[in-house]
């Protein structure tokens, strides 16, 4: 346990204890809504804020997070105008990525930090990153248990709630928000694979077992914690990215649920087998 002496491992396993707590929320959301791809166009959104922000010489990082915001809301506003989300999504993904690239291109030298955006390091997250995500996640976590009905009715039948009065658009645009705000505050923590896995793997896992909203979020938090703990583990023992490591991990126990699934579901249909 002498890995634990060591203050970048210590931030790192705090920071993904966090980050897994905020996706195990956002996750189920959005998992529930069938808007995993979202977070990919959103991701994707935030390149032409981060060449925007080294061209004009501003906080990259800020700029990252207007276009996400900009981007997420666009999408939710094109859907409302009978385009469908697939669409409204490629056409954000497609200009965030052009408008990246050109501000990139237009940027006087070379752009040293853009790979930490694009591909993050768990490894490299500091005590100023632990604080900025521990107030987000404090505030998803205060919203959550405020309006916790809500985003369980929105995020299963949306026309529904309508129906019942409940403010749709006012949670549909916080949640956006809070979707664009993390994958800003994450990218470069721990980058887009691990980001996109920890959005979705344990969310799906946690699906193959229960439909109820707040069962599958207790479920998937506790994978994204084994995930990321145990990987970070695993990547110092056998010296491998800590990255790889937690996003192999949470496939294997999609694979282990979905295995356990079939099973499950072979001896409902055939007892005899049981």
């Amino acid at each position: 346990m002498e890995i634990l002496s060591y203050p970048f491992f210590r931030n790192a396993l705090i920071g993904v204890v966090l980050i897994s707590v905020a996706a195990a929320l956002i996750g189920c959301y959005i998992v529930s809504r069938r808007m995993v791809f979202i977070s990919g166009g959103i991701t994707h959104a935030c390149f032409g804020g981060l060449g925007l922000g080294y061209f004009l010489g501003v906080s990259p990082l800020a700029m990252a997070a207007v276009f996400a915001v900009a981007g997420s809301l666009g999408v939710d506003w094109l859907s409302r105008r009978r385009v469908r989300k697939d669409s409204a999504i490629a056409v954000i993904w497609a200009l965030g990525m052009a408008l990246g690239i050109l501000f990139v291109f237009l940027t006087a030298g070379y752009v040293p930090e853009l790979n930490s955006f694009l591909f993050g390091n768990v490894l490299t997250i500091t005590h100023s990153d632990l604080w900025l995500f521990a107030v987000f996640t404090a505030l998803l976590g205060a919203f959550y248990a405020m309006f916790y009905r809500v985003i369980v009715a929105v995020s299963f039948d949306e026309d529904f709630a309508r129906t019942l009065h409940l403010p749709v658009t006012a949670v549909n645009v916080v949640m956006t928000v809070f979707v664009s705000l993390a994958i800003v505050l994450t990218i470069r923590m721990i980058g887009i694979m691990l980001l996109m896995s920890l959005l979705s793997l344990p969310q799906i896992t946690a699906e193959l077992f229960t439909r109820r909203y707040a069962p599958m979020m207790w479920l998937s938090m506790a994978l994204s914690l084994a995930g990321g703990v145990g990987g970070l583990f695993i990547a110092y023992f056998i010296s491998v990215p800590a990255s790889a490591a937690i996003v192999l991990l949470l496939v294997a126990f999609y694979g282990a649920g979905a295995a356990i699934a079939a099973w499950r579901s072979r001896c409902r249909i055939n007892p005899e087998n049981d």
